[in-house]
């Protein structure tokens, strides 16, 4: 059986009393609850069981079962499995008592191992007795976890609530009168994983021509409404003339700071196609902005933007090179094991961010300053460059037949481009470069926090998805990575976030992302 999810805390990480983020529990009515808990919720948040305040918590000894299968497994998984157990064993010590009787929590509430006695017991209840009779089949860890809290929904007077982030067994604690509910300590609001529209102020003409010469401008808070640091809305006067701008705190606004294109080095000039792309090439380019989190929909230029601003910003030496990854979750069936190197088993993965490289890296790049100078010195260029680098061989191809290598596979050789799967990165330190991940919305919380704190001192981390397409099972549109990034730390004065609302790829394709 595999209801889990991959979350990525370190095993050194001491949080067994950490202060809940956003509990679970809080119930205005101030009445104590009983929440029952499945394994792929511990797995999900491993310091899970300090989130529910004064609630009580029950583990039942089958998820003990199912956490000791993956304990040894060298992965994210096991690493939580493993964390787990430790604070299980933190916290009940050797007392047998509080294993069944509960230990406290840092909320002030308990937590217990729940062992289910109701269907050993002479005379079943009814309910029990209509349970196995929908669900006979009790080798089924799943059946035996829904049947321990019914039995603990009968014992006690206080509401007992499943907590699974298993849909489908939801829909069995349903079946039988179970109350359920996802996990939620992770999951920010409608509000701030939907509608990618930025933010309009409306002001005087006046206004908006002294501020596209003094490029600043102050708004009081009773027109504007609350604002973060480092937001970026478009003011607009009454005749429909814009301009896109940034706040930087107390009601104070700038114009972007941004060139009217970018020039890719030996490669093409990419300017932003829309008021959006503006706002986040401004961010991409900011050296005090350290963490950037886009949302857009398919074709809105996401990827391309990030990727030719790292190029630009490494082009000059801003950065030491830049880092592009992506989360390895496919869109239906995969391939099976890929071959090859690490960087040819991710080529697939970051085929989207090839795409990018060969759409701003072409090999027959358009005319410029240096391959616009005469033929006869071009050609001496390039004579003396085939000598001091030999091309290699195809393996296998006639003799004299060269490869043909493309210009980012000549910034990978150099060291300027490097391709990281995050099944490795944990326990790196990234210094000085610009990292890319894209399809962030893949990541569960602990994954992107995990990423996040791998940045070292002047590197640019740069996050961009689409929440509304996902193909993790663990995770949805308001409890990813990349939401929850952006959810906890909005309004830092190192951090910016872009909405992009206007498809720039072809017709075809921003008509099915609003239509479809």
């Amino acid at each position: 059986m595999h209801r889990t999810n991959l979350m990525d805390v370190p095993e050194e990480q001491s949080l067994f009393f950490s202060t809940p983020q956003r509990p679970e529990g809080r119930d205005t009515s101030g009445m104590v609850k009983n929440f029952v808990l499945d394994t792929n919720v511990l797995l999900h948040d491993p310091h899970s069981l300090n989130r529910f305040e004064n609630n009580h918590v029950f583990i039942p000894v089958e998820v003990l079962s199912e956490l000791d299968r993956f304990k040894n497994e060298q992965s994210e998984r096991g690493a939580n499995a493993r964390t787990v157990h430790r604070f299980l064993n933190q916290i009940f010590g050797h007392n047998a008592k509080s294993v069944i009787k509960g230990a406290p929590t840092a909320g002030g509430g308990s937590v217990c191992i729940l062992v289910n006695d109701a269907l050993d017991a002479a005379k079943l209840s009814p309910a029990m007795k209509r349970f196995l009779k929908i669900f006979p089949d009790q080798e089924r860890m799943d059946h035996r976890i829904i049947g321990a809290c019914l039995a603990l929904q009968e014992r006690e007077k206080a509401p007992t609530i499943l907590v699974t982030k298993d849909l489908n067994m939801q829909l069995k604690g349903l079946a039988i009168g179970l109350t359920c509910q996802d996990y939620l300590n992770d999951k920010v609001s409608v509000k701030d994983a939907e509608g990618y529209d930025m933010r309009s102020i409306i002001i005087e003409s006046h206004e908006l021509q002294r501020f596209g010469s003094a490029r600043e401008i102050h708004l009081e808070t009773a027109r504007t409404g609350a604002m973060e640091i480092n937001e970026y809305v478009l003011l607009k006067a009454s005749d429909e003339k814009l301009l896109p701008a940034r706040h930087i705190g107390e009601g104070n606004f700038i114009r972007l700071n941004i060139p009217q294109s970018l020039q890719m080095p030996r490669g093409i000039e990419l300017r932003p196609a829309n008021p959006g792309q503006q706002c986040f090439l401004d961010a991409l380019l900011d050296p005090e902005i350290s963490l950037i989190t886009c949302y857009g929909q398919a074709g809105t230029g996401k990827t391309l933007m990030a990727v030719a601003a790292g190029l630009y910003l490494t082009g000059l030496h801003t950065f030491s090179g830049m880092t592009v990854s992506r989360p390895v979750v496919a869109m239906g069936d995969t391939l099976g094991f890929l071959p090859g190197t690490l960087n040819e088993k991710m080529h697939p993965w970051l085929q989207s961010i090839y795409d990018a490289f060969e759409v701003l890296l072409p090999l027959n790049p358009p005319k410029t300053k240096e391959n616009s100078k005469p033929s006869s010195e071009r050609k001496k260029q390039q004579q003396h460059h085939q000598h001091a680098q030999p091309a290699q061989t195809v393996p296998g191809a006639p003799n004299g037949q060269h490869p043909i290598v493309k210009p980012y596979e000549q910034l990978m050789a150099r060291g300027l481009l490097e391709i990281e799967a995050l099944c490795y990165i944990r326990g790196r330190s990234i210094p000085d470069r610009f990292f890319v991940l894209d399809e962030a919305q893949q990541l569960t919380p602990l994954e992107a926090k995990t990423v996040v704190t791998r940045m070292s001192k002047g590197s640019k981390l740069v996050m961009v998805g689409d929440p509304a397409q996902i193909d993790n099972p663990y995770v949805d549109s308001r409890s990813n990575g990349l939401v929850y990034t952006r959810n906890r730390l909005r309004g830092q004065s190192i951090t910016a976030h872009i909405s992009l609302s206007k498809g720039e790829r072809s017709p075809l394709a921003e008509m099915g992302a609003s239509m479809m």
